[in-house]
């Protein structure tokens, strides 16, 4: 469980996009701390923020104004190459439609992040080895894409996404594309990663079943928070 001690920090938030001339606010004044260890659950209709509070945090997009801190580092006031940087070591990915290389194996997309960090050829391989064998794959790593169902694929996905030993895992509705079994499995695993693993994870999703497996389930409506009722992962 979360050990209460916040890792991420949204401090006043605003965000906004111009269009034409008019401005479309999206995010009003949101403020937000999640523990570290954390299990949190982010829903709301579309168009209410959640993908770009999710960007932000994982500092993919600046805050029009306010501060956003993960850990000891600031990154709302960080250039782009900091941002970058920071990034490649700090956040973990998973998306709805796995973003994963057809013509690269398993083995080869999960490596990928590894390949901007200073790491030996030994380094990698012991890396990438444990993140497939923690996402039950090490029979399929020589397997591209193509050749996985939709369930291996997101597993692929989920080890690309704790391959660097991220603190932070975003998650952008990661059963969206899935069946009803593989997604169930997809939520067991994340949970598994979870305890065995002690990540904080943030989870985008419109699936209630996939919200009850957060330790804390956050509404946004028009750019500002409700919290929902926590659940027991």
């Amino acid at each position: 469980m979360a050990d209460g001690k916040p890792i991420v920090r949204v401090d006043n938030v605003h965000k906004y996009f111009q269009r034409g001339s008019e401005r479309v606010d999206v995010l009003n004044g949101l403020s937000l701390n999640v523990a570290d260890g954390e299990f949190l659950g982010l829903m709301g209709p579309s168009g209410s923020g959640k993908t770009t509070l999710l960007n932000l945090i994982a500092g993919l997009d600046r805050p029009s104004s306010g501060e956003v801190s993960i850990g000891n580092d600031r990154i709302s006031a960080m250039s782009e190459g900091q941002l970058a940087t920071w990034r490649t070591r700090s956040v973990g990915f998973i998306f709805q439609f796995y973003h994963l290389l057809p013509v690269l194996s398993a083995y080869e997309n999960v490596e990928l992040p590894l390949l901007l960090l200073p790491l030996s050829s030994a380094e990698r391989k012991r890396q990438v080895t444990t993140a497939l064998e923690l996402v039950g794959l090490t029979d399929r790593m020589k397997h591209r894409p193509g050749q996985l169902s939709g369930g291996q694929q997101q597993r692929v996905g989920i080890a690309r996404a704790i391959v660097t030993d991220p603190l932070l895992i975003v998650a952008d509705e990661p059963t969206g594309d899935l069946d009803a079994r593989s997604a169930e499995e997809i939520l067991d695993l994340l949970g598994e990663l979870r305890q065995a693993l002690k990540k904080t994870i943030l989870l985008v999703t419109h699936d209630p079943r996939a919200a009850q497996r957060a330790d804390r389930v956050l509404h946004l409506d028009k750019g500002r928070l409700v919290e929902a009722a926590s659940a027991a992962l």
